[in-house]
Order: structure tokens, then sequence, then C-alpha cells
């Protein structure tokens, strides 16, 4: 035994770059990216990445170096979760969704070197810049080198700079050559929030990114050749690790700059789509698709679907159409989904409503998740296997983050015990399936979004009027939850209204971050010592939302049996936007 050693025929550094160099080596005219007009195959995408990659190098990008980009799904935002890692340095894909201030925070935590910008997003990244020139301690070295990404079909010329996306790919050399040293080395930053004040970013390692693709390429029984459809932003986790994952399996990645009714049903019909992912969110625009939107799919569709527990009434409506749902459970430190849950042959017995009660559960751990439980944080004990005894979800794998990029307090407090501690309060049944009961971050999860309660509330109570401010997650039939805000305002200030807080809110917060709804109350319920009791106002949003669709439903009647006079049809546009 002890002249067994390790060597370099047997350990190699695990990476997701492998599978590129794989899929251009046994795939290699296999399509591997579809857009619009735009087609590649394994073969031309594993040269555009080494172009690229061997362009960043020669702009003095080096290792750990942080590279931005903020693009919607498409090819250059495919290539980059390759290209950016093969250069040595760590991918930051940013949240299309966030406002100026927030991308300007990421960009100055993060000290990205380098800052790629889709041409729909330009005028965002021009404000983000003023704001980075405004900061007392800003030169033009701390400055990150912006790159405009064009339109690939119909370029716009568009510029920020001097530098532009497919020159750099046309500059780069495609026998650039790259290993990866340590598996240890970091492949991803991606920030949970774009909070202003402190961001946290969750930092990924080779080893844990391939180690999370490959457990939920299984996971997910995905076979050769599949054709996967990006519903899902690629910013989100990066994809749940699929960017990846398409070209471990050879697969073809159909890129999606919008995510419409119609160009979802187009896309999965011409191209005849076999996976994809999103948030519940997405159901709702396929059920809601006019029949002009709509075509018939060619072959079931499989779906793996997070974000927010898909209700089990919206399964039951989505399945008959041609998809199939498999549920999964995951966050940002967890590289993703780090559940799922799997079906068990003996459900299919079980009565519809019964299936889609279990499809809704968060399930048992992946393949490569080392272990997974619910425990009393302050005895660190399991909870009984009951369905009902709760406690907080921890996990512990090699695919959980490798901490919070300059943020050690942070790190330290999510590890606990060998564990890292998700914050979500859940329960395991007699089976062993995992189910989240509670949040004990206070998150809202809106179409798949995570918006932080702590957050919104900091920002209204900076309105000039607001005494108090809580900010609960209130259902919502399209959204799966929206934010919903009670406010008490100060003694002096009279003839607040919703429109003057939602107003300010639109003005201070990424859009998808604004109160749904807002109520004012004459003071907040609170324990004896002062805290807010927020089981109350959940209880009241509940309420509130009931009430909402209790009255939608009524001007839905109205509608059938009258016309709809104008201020009628203000009200249900009004409400159609809740």
């Amino acid at each position: 035994m002890d002249l067994l050693r390790k060597c370099d025929s047997n350990y190699v550094p695990l990476t997701p770059l492998t599978f590129l160099k794989r899929a251009a080596a046994f795939y290699a005219d296999r399509p591997s990216v579809i857009y619009e007009g735009t087609r590649f195959t394994w073969k031309q995408t594993y040269e555009r990445c080494c172009r690229l990659a061997s362009s960043l190098r020669s702009l003095n990008v080096v290792k750990d170096n942080v590279v931005s980009v903020l693009a919607p799904n498409i090819p250059a935002m495919y290539e980059m979760h390759f290209a950016v890692p093969m250069a040595g340095a760590v991918l930051n894909t940013i949240n299309t969704r966030l406002d100026a201030n927030n991308i300007a925070t990421i960009l100055r935590h993060s000290e990205a070197k380098v800052f790629f910008v889709d041409y729909q997003f330009v005028p965002l990244a021009r404000e983000v810049l003023r704001i980075l020139m405004s900061d007392d301690s800003a030169s033009s070295s701390s400055m990150p080198l912006v790159i405009v990404i064009d339109d690939i079909d119909n370029p716009t010329g568009i510029r920020l700079g001097k530098l532009e996306y497919e020159k750099m790919i046309r500059k780069g050399n495609p026998s650039y050559n790259f290993e990866v040293e340590d598996e240890w080395d970091s492949i991803a930053l991606n920030y949970t929030s774009g909070t202003t004040s402190a961001p946290k970013g969750v930092v990924y390692s080779h080893r844990g990114a391939f180690l999370s693709t490959l457990s939920l390429v299984m996971g997910w029984e995905m076979g050769n050749e599949p054709v996967y459809l990006w519903t899902l932003p690629m910013f989100h986790c990066n994809g749940w690790t699929f960017t990846w994952g398409i070209a471990a399996r050879g697969g073809t990645n159909v890129c999606l700059r919008n995510t419409t009714a119609f160009d979802i049903y187009r896309n999965i019909a011409q191209h005849k789509v076999t996976h994809m992912c999103c948030a519940p969110i997405i159901f709702n625009i396929l059920l809601e698709a006019k029949p002009n939107e709509r075509c018939e799919l060619p072959s079931p569709v499989e779906i793996l679907t997070g974000g927010a527990p898909p209700p089990a009434a919206l399964l039951q409506k989505i399945e008959p159409l041609g998809f199939h749902v498999t549920h999964a459970y995951g966050m940002t430190e967890a590289t993703g989904p780090a559940l799922v849950c799997e079906w068990q042959a003996k459900w299919n017995r079980l009565p519809a409503e019964e299936q889609a009660k279990l499809k809704a559960r968060q399930g048992v751990g992946i393949v490569t998740m080392a272990d997974v439980d619910v425990k009393d944080l302050k005895t660190m004990k399991s909870v009984p296997h009951d369905g009902k005894t709760m406690g907080e979800i921890v996990l512990r794998g090699s695919g959980i983050m490798k901490g919070y990029f300059k943020d050690e307090k942070a790190t330290s407090m999510a590890f606990k015990d060998g564990w890292f501690l998700t914050g979500d309060v859940g329960v395991i049944h007699a089976d062993g399936y995992l189910e989240i009961k509670d949040r004990s971050k206070d998150v809202i999860i809106s179409g798949g979004e995570n918006i932080s309660s702590v957050e919104l509330e900091s920002i209204l109570y900076k309105h000039p009027k607001v005494l108090e401010a809580a900010v609960v997650a209130m259902p919502h039939p399209r959204w799966g939850e929206s934010p919903c805000a009670f406010i008490t305002v100060k003694s002096n200030s009279t003839g607040v209204t919703e429109k003057e807080i939602m107003a300010y809110c639109r003005k201070n917060m990424p859009h998808f971050m604004v109160p749904k709804k807002v109520e004012f109350l004459n003071e907040l319920p609170k324990t004896s010592t002062g805290k807010i009791q927020k089981f109350e106002l959940r209880a009241q949003a509940v309420a509130l939302a009931a009430a909402v669709a209790s009255s939608h439903h009524s001007h839905g009647r109205s509608q059938r049996q009258h016309p709809p006079s104008g201020n009628d049809q203000q009200q249900i546009m009004a409400m159609s936007r809740l």
C-alpha cells in the first residue's frame, strides 16, 4: 500500500471546464448554442471560448481577477461561463433586474477588473459608471474596463469604449491552452442580493461547481444530447450549474433574450426542446398564453423548478399541457439546487392531487450533497421524522460555497459544527423527504427573486413621513409571493397615501422589490420587548390577498354581466398589476 501514490496520471483537479473540452472532442459538429439566427457547434464554442480567454489574458486579466457581466441569456453570457475561468479569472454574473445603485455596489465590492455589458443595458451601465466615478475614492485604476456585447445578428454599433465582444473573439487565439492547478480555486462570484450596505458575495470553487453539476444532471436523469431552453436566468447561480451541465451531456443550448409565452412556445416547437428550468412564475406565463401565442408541444418537456414551492394546484394545471415537473430546493450558497424531489414509482398509483402535493416537497439531498438534516440549532440535535417538528435546514457537502467574499464574520456565522445553516425552517417526513415551513431570514421569494424584507424596510424607513415599517410575504397568484408593507406614519404627517409610498419605492429600489400592497396601521403589533410580531402581519397579509382575489373575482362577474365603464377598466387594470 505504501507504493500507491497520487500523481498526474490518477489525480486531476475537478473543474467543469473539462465538460467543454469533452463536448468539443466527441460532439464537435453537434449544435451547442442556438439563438435566433445564430448557430454554433461545440467545436466552434470551444474555439470561441479559447479566443475570449486569450483576449482577456492580453488585457492583463490574471488569476482571481473578477470579470463581471450584465447580460440576458445570450450566447456571450453562456460562453463566459467557460472563457472567464479558462483565463484564471472569477465570473460574476449580475442580476439584470437590479438598479444602477445595486450594480455599482456589486462592482465596487467585487473590485471587478472587466465589466461586460449587453447593448440592451448600455443606458443602465452609463448610470452605473456615473455612480462609480462620483465616489470620493474613485480613480481611473479602480474603474472596470467596460466591453459592450453587441447584437450578434444585427449589430447596433453601440459603444462605451473601444472594445467590443465579437472583436475580442476574433483577435483571440483559438489554440489557447488552459489548466486548473487547484480545484479549490474560485470559479464564480454570485451576489445573494444587490444591497447597498452589506452585499453578500458567494464564492464557488471549481470542485464545488463540478460536483453540483454532475449531481443535478444525475438527479434530473438528463440523458445525452438534450435540447435545453434557457428560461432560467444564467445569472441565477450560474443557471443552477446547467451552463456547464449541458456541455457535460453534449446538449444544445437554446438561448432566449425575453421569456414571453410566444418565445417560449415558439422555441420549444421549433427546436424540439426536451428540458428547461424555471421559477413557478413561468408556469403562469405558459398557462396564461393567448391562443395565438401557443403551439402544440412536439414531445413532453422536462421542467426543473425552484425558487418558491410550486402550489399543488398549479402543478395540476401545467402538466396536462405536456410539461413534466420536478421540484428542487436550493440557494446561492449551495451552488443552486441542493435537494431534489426525486419521484418514486409507487406514487404513480396515487390520485393526481396527492401526487401534486408530493411534488411540491423540497425532497432529498442531491447525490454529491454529503448530508441534509433539520436540526434544533440550540442543541444541534436532529428533529424527529414526523412531518411536524420544525427546525432549521442544514447542509453539508462539496457544493457548499467557499464562503462570503471579504466577509469573514458572515462566513463564520453561516457555518456551525460542520454544517451550513440555511436560515430556512422545515420538517422531515417519515420517508425522509424534507419540506420547508417558514423562512427564518424573512426572505420573500417573488417570481424566483429573493427579496430581503430587512433591506426593503431600511429603504422605507428613509421616507420622511414613515415612523415604522415591516415587510412580510403576501400570497400572490402570479409571483407566488410578493412584498406587503405595513407602515405607521409620523404624528405630524397627514394625507400619506399608498400611491405616494409606492412611487417612492419605485424610485429607490428595483421594481421587483416594490411592495404590491401598502397597509397603514396606527401601531405595529409588538412583543413586550418591542419586537415586531411578523407572524401577525403575515396573517393580515393573507387576508388582504384573499380580499384582493375576491374583489377581482367579483369584477370578473360584473364584466360578464355589463360592459365595464372607463373607471371600472382602470380598477381592473390596477388589480391585474398586483
